[in-house]
């Protein structure tokens, strides 16, 4: 079994952002215009270079490994974000990157690894989970770079809510979308570091919600996966390693349909002019499915690399 992740301190997530500076970028906050008891914002990760969060915590970790660890090239599982953001550093460096994913990852995503220079083995879902939960592939040579339990991927990740509260000192609640966990107790650990009565919640999708099932079974539990539309959330269970630092730093889980997040993604295009993954909206829908009790709502847009033809689909009113 993995040593359980600890918090971060405030001095790791600053020199994050002082190893990203310049690649990364820092992307606004903007009020979405909704009637809503709350004040909804949207923190526009979307923004980024490859469309998602992924760059800063991928950027941040091979920057802060040592030179003879990238010798020979890094690797990850990844359904689509971590990777685009793995190999997006690793172009950046002049390393090798491969990647791992598993044969559900959409065509969108894949193309554009492709297109950054890695190369991709796509696998079944069942030894994709597995090498998350081992941090490792048999036979794969280099350094596993893994998308979430990593406290280097964290740390990057977290120089989102310092950019949250530089915009907005007094956000009430910041809503992230639940994967492996890393971007969620990233923002939630540098958050509490800078405002410690913020509540940070995880977002998950109704019928598909490991952590709270794990919170309800008081230990980390498996649900069964069934793949969607929403890809970059959600998995079998809760990582181990991670779930001590998810149950202390998190509020709780949020939930959301595949119809609200659909439903949501239809709204940020036309609302707001921000074209959002399901995992990205997912914030969103969350934000106006639950009662918050925060005046001010921050929603992670933490991606927005969708297929063209799913996104079609939601525009005219179905789910993919």
């Amino acid at each position: 079994m993995r040593e359980p992740l600890a918090p971060i301190a405030l001095t790791e997530f600053q020199a994050a952002r002082a190893r990203i500076a310049g690649t990364a970028f820092r992307t606004p906050l903007v009020r979405l215009q909704v009637d809503s008891p709350s004040e909804l914002y949207l923190k526009l990760e979307t923004l980024q270079p490859i469309g998602s969060f992924k760059i800063r915590g991928a950027l941040n970790a091979m920057r802060a490994l040592p030179p003879e660890r990238l010798a020979q090239g890094v690797y990850t599982a990844s359904a689509g974000n971590m990777a685009q953001g793995l190999a997006w550093a690793a172009r950046e460096l002049g390393v090798p990157c491969r990647i791992v994913a598993p044969d559900h990852a959409p065509r969108t995503k894949l193309e554009a690894i492709e297109r950054l220079g890695a190369s991709v083995q796509l696998v079944p879902f069942a030894d994709w989970w597995q090498a998350i939960l081992e941090h490792s592939v048999p036979g794969e040579r280099g350094t596993f770079i893994h998308p979430g339990a990593d406290p280097m991927v964290m740390a990057g990740n977290g120089t989102i809510a310092l950019e949250i509260f530089e915009d907005l000192p007094d956000a009430g609640a910041i809503l992230v979308p639940y994967g492996s966990g890393g971007l969620a107790c990233g923002i939630a650990c540098a958050a509490h570091s800078v405002r410690p009565d913020t509540r940070v919640y995880a977002v998950e999708l109704e019928g598909r919600a490991p952590f709270a099932a794990s919170l309800a079974a008081g230990r980390p539990v498996s649900i069964d996966y069934t793949a969607s539309f929403v890809d970059g959330m959600g998995g079998k269970s809760v990582l181990a390693e991670m779930w001590p630092l998810a149950k202390q730093e998190l509020a709780g889980s949020l939930q959301a349909t595949l119809r609200q997040v659909a439903d949501a993604v239809k709204l940020l295009v036309e609302r707001a002019r921000v074209v959002a993954e399901g995992a990205g909206a997912a914030s969103v829908a969350a934000a106006l499915a639950n009662e918050i009790g925060a005046k001010k709502i921050v929603c992670v847009i933490s991606g927005g690399n969708i297929d063209t033809k799913k996104l079609a689909t939601i525009l005219s009113g179905d789910i993919p």
